[in-house]
Order: C-alpha cells, then structure tokens, then sequence
C-alpha cells in the first residue's frame, strides 16, 4: 500500500471529496469510519500517487496551534497541487460542473505543456497539464525566460 508519493488534504466532508477526488481518476484503497460510522480518512491511489483525504474535524490530532491553524484554513495555502492527464478540456469541463473556481483558463506554456488551475470546492489549488505534442521544450524555455528576465540574463 505503501506509494511514492503521498499527498494528505483536509477537508471538510471527506465523503464528497472522495467522490470529487474519484473525478481525477483516484480510486478509494480504503477508509477508517469515526465514531458515528461516517468515514474520518479515505485513502484514495491513482498510480504512484496517494491522496489521504482526513477529516478536519474529528481526526484524533492533538490540540496544538498548528492544527488550530489548518482547521481555521486557507486550505493548501501557498501549494499547487500538479496532475498530468490525457484529456485537458475534459479535466476543465469536469472541474467547472463540479463548482471548481477556474484560476487560470487553458493556455499553452513554455515547457510543453497546455495547462490550467484552478481551486476546487474543498479550497486547494490544483494545476491540470496535458503534453503538447512536438513541441521544442528547449525552445520554449528560452523564449520564457528571455520574456521574464530579458535578453542578457
């Protein structure tokens, strides 16, 4: 079960961010119910990657600023959460049915990829990428960086 990557988010209905997180093409490896029989932790994979989708309430966490700051939010503050996927206008269309708040529209970037962002319902940041075929990565990281810095750095 362990996976080379694993990424925890806190939510506030860990039911519908499953379901929401399931949209991405993660399946549920399992979950741990909370006293009442609602689950506090599902643990969702989508290959090498793990989602731990906790409870923000509930989670046997012990009282310290820190947990007083996550469960007050911003969710993910300052992270970006990246995802490749084969079919970007499908990720977009899926994203703004499911209430996402669109960050940035579809647009090709310097490295190679056609990219969006966007924030989904639960308040974290997630970037969409699709590879561009034949595209001169090389080509375009140097225009990019020409454009950010200027010719002579």
């Amino acid at each position: 079960m362990a996976a080379a990557f694993r990424v925890g988010l806190r939510v506030g209905d860990v039911v519908a961010a499953a379901r929401f997180y399931g949209g991405f093409g993660f399946g549920e490896v399992g979950s741990i119910p909370g006293p009442g029989g609602e689950p506090v932790m599902t643990i969702l994979s989508r290959g090498e990657v793990q989602l731990i989708v906790d409870a923000l309430v509930g989670m046997p966490f012990p009282d310290s600023e820190r947990e007083r700051r996550t469960q007050e939010g911003p969710r993910g503050l300052g992270v970006a959460i990246g995802l490749g996927v084969d079919d970007l206008a499908t990720s977009y269309e899926y994203c703004q049915a499911a209430g996402c708040t669109i960050t940035s529209e579809p647009m090709d970037e310097a490295w190679g990829d056609r990219v969006f962002e966007c924030i989904d319902p639960f308040g974290y940041q997630w970037e969409f990428s699709q590879p561009i075929k034949d595209w001169d990565a090389s080509a375009g990281l140097a225009a990019a960086g020409e454009s950010w810095f200027g010719k002579d750095s």
